[in-house]
């Protein structure tokens, strides 16, 4: 299948959802993060877990505490460090 077949698909597929039918739609749900525990299986300071993943010093300190939660794209990302850590910072740093 071509990226233009692909992208005509992944088209098709969302306009049948707004319409109601989403007998094609997939909702992927990430599961709950345990932000500290990912931190501290980096070895990395919460300044430097921030830092290296453009992340708030604040907002992680937050997530870690419990007074907030990742949402979306971060918990993503979060899970991408959780299974792949070197991976990950070299991607991000390279």
């Amino acid at each position: 299948m071509t990226a233009f077949n692909k992208i005509m698909a992944g088209a098709k597929d969302a306009l049948a959802y707004v319409e109601g039918n989403d007998a094609t739609a997939y909702l992927h749900e990430m599961t709950a993060v345990d932000v500290k525990r990912i931190r501290a299986k980096t070895g990395l300071s919460q300044t430097k877990f921030a830092n290296l993943f453009k992340i708030a010093v604040g907002t992680l300190r937050n997530w870690e505490q419990g007074r907030r939660h990742p949402e979306g794209p971060a918990v993503a990302l979060l899970h991408i460090i959780d299974k792949e850590p070197e991976t990950t910072m070299r991607a991000l740093h390279s």
